[in-house]
């Protein structure tokens, strides 16, 4: 998808650290990003590498302490969302920004209706009474595929299975027509058939509401199919970012590209055996000065060690942070 007007979320030089007794962990570390209005963004990477806490990050959804936003900007609707109070930040989520998380099952609260949690936010946000919150909690319920309805919103969560719970969390997140939806790995914990629904579904809802959707996930093949664009993050960075066609046909980073090699191929009589990125992770208690892959990095010399990169274009709409030009085959 090509930026054609003003972004519907604008993140600059977004900084997050953890106050830890060993010391300050930085987690996220000058990240950047524009969301389209209609849009699906996919942001991958490995567990640790800065997903999930960027986008808590952006809505206040971290406690503090620990964790302390140290700079940057979140512009939404015209107002910096760093700068907001607290009240005004849960006054826009759930209403403007909705939110779903990984695991239905802790997300949920066990003791009250899947009704009741559906129709909180109608009320409190839509200044709904019961009797409105209701038929809408009904109409959302139908909405995600679950079936019986008006029934369904008199049980609690347990009584529903993981994919319907999912669905749930979904219709709870849909609730007041935000125009950001964000899904933090919304289908990891669900098998293979229940992963393939929930992903037609939001490509259903896409289409219906025409929401800016950022799906967090590890899978590549789940970005390929679903997202415009993609943002690789490694080590509390961006180190990709671009179009998905363009990303995957031709990655400028070593990290993507090792990312790219690590999905299992069914071709072929024997399955091969699968590729690993070697090494570990970097550590993040210290700001980066140098590249953070430089230690797993087959390209890696000597300027990496000495500077962090910054993210410069390979083509329309796409960069990279990056010492190594693979178009030319030699460093910048």
């Amino acid at each position: 998808m090509l930026e054609t007007s003003e972004p519907v979320l604008q993140v600059q030089g977004l900084k997050t650290l953890f106050n830890t007794r060993s010391g300050n962990l930085h987690a996220v570390n000058s990240v950047s990003f524009n969301l389209q209005a209609g849009e699906l963004l996919g942001v991958v990477g490995e567990s640790g590498s800065g997903k999930s806490v960027t986008m808590m990050s952006l809505i206040g959804l971290l406690p503090t302490p620990p964790a302390e936003v140290q700079a940057g900007s979140v512009m939404f609707g015209g107002q910096d969302l760093l700068k907001l109070s607290q009240r005004s930040l849960q006054n826009l989520r759930g209403r403007d920004i909705g939110f779903v998380f990984q695991d239905p099952m802790t997300s949920l609260n066990p003791v009250f209706t899947v009704g009741f949690q559906i129709m909180e936010p109608l009320r409190r946000h839509m200044g709904m009474n019961k009797s409105e919150a209701q038929a809408r909690a009904i109409e959302l319920l139908d909405l995600v595929g679950i079936p019986d309805a008006r029934r369904r919103l008199k049980d609690f969560p347990h009584q529903f299975s993981g994919g319907m719970r999912q669905r749930v969390m979904i219709a709870i997140a849909l609730a007041c027509d935000p125009k950001v939806l964000i899904a933090d790995e919304p289908t990891t914990a669900l098998d293979v058939t229940i992963q393939a629904q929930i992903l037609e579904l939001v490509k259903e809802l896409r289409q219906k509401l025409g929401m800016a959707i950022i799906w967090i996930t590890h899978d590549l093949g789940v970005i390929a199919g679903i997202a415009d664009r993609v943002m690789v993050m490694y080590g509390g960075q961006v180190v990709e970012y671009g179009p998905v066609r363009e990303v995957f046909a031709n990655p400028a980073h070593p990290y993507t590209r090792a990312l790219m090699t690590t999905v299992p191929s069914v071709r072929g009589a024997r399955a091969p055996k699968l590729n690993v990125i070697e090494g570990q992770p970097p550590i993040l208690s210290q700001h980066p000065i140098a590249c953070p892959f430089r230690a797993r990095c087959p390209k890696a010399f000597d300027r990496c060690g000495r500077e962090n990169p910054a993210r410069y274009d390979v083509a329309p709409g796409h960069d990279a942070a990056c010492f190594w030009d693979y178009q030319t085959g030699a460093p910048r």
